[in-house]
């Protein structure tokens, strides 16, 4: 059975949802064994909860070299998966209008604007070239020597993340996609706005961006009722 393997236990929560559902189709529509019951239940997977701080971020950026760091932004600055991001090539950016397309997990597309540092990364490579934008970078540092490529992409780039973390005192587990995380709870609480942040984050449903961060959401609060129940707060909404 599936639980014997080295499973992350959200995998199992789908492979557990996916396989009663056949079953008690098969059950409804073809007389087959009433067996969904039989089926391991686990909890509700929860995300990390984990952020990173403004200074975390700046050191680990600050001793990273270019390739990393181009890696980094594009999950910080902008909040995108880190797959995602080490995918990105000249078919995904314009530079005259430096903006990024491409499509999200969900497969919906996605526009998003970079920033000045990222554009700034980004000028010197070919843009006609299908190699990704970090990859150039990489082989420019002439850090993959003869290794293959396409091999070790994402474990190079986690292994070297975790080295350039603990290089500068950071000893906490903190992963590329904390830092979209973390770039996704600022955007909330700077706009009060979780469409943007579905937006951002290129989610295809609002519920998969508020399973995402509602632990980041305000809870209800006694002084929050009656500030509603003010006439003048009532003005100043009407006005």
């Amino acid at each position: 059975m599936y639980e014997k393997q080295s499973y992350s236990h959200s995998t199992k929560t789908m492979i557990g949802y996916s396989m009663r559902l056949i079953l008690r189709t098969l059950w409804e529509h073809h007389g087959a064994p009433k067996l969904d019951k039989h089926v391991p239940r686990y909890g509700r997977v929860h995300p990390r909860n984990v952020t990173a701080t403004r200074e975390e971020i700046d050191a680990i950026l600050g001793a990273a070299k270019d390739s990393l760091r181009l890696w980094l932004l594009l999950c910080s600055d902008l909040a995108i998966r880190s797959g995602t991001a080490n995918r990105l090539n000249g078919d995904n950016y314009d530079p005259h209008s430096g903006i990024l397309r491409f499509t999200s997990k969900h497969h919906s597309a996605q526009t998003m604007p970079v920033t000045d540092e990222i554009k700034r990364l980004l000028a010197p490579l070919d843009h006609h070239a299908r190699t990704p934008y970090v990859w150039q970078l990489r082989a420019a540092e002439r850090t993959i020597g003869g290794h293959n490529v396409s091999s070790m992409k994402r474990q190079q780039l986690d292994r070297d993340f975790k080295a350039v973390r603990l290089s500068v005192g950071i000893t906490r587990r903190i992963t590329p996609h904390d830092l979209r995380r973390t770039t996704a709870v600022a955007v909330l609480e700077h706009t009060r706005d979780i469409r943007v942040v579905k937006d951002l984050l290129g989610h295809s449903d609002l519920k998969n961006t508020l399973w995402y961060i509602d632990h980041d959401l305000n809870p209800v609060t006694r002084s929050m009722l009656e500030l509603v129940k003010s006439p003048n707060w009532r003005k100043e909404r009407t006005a």
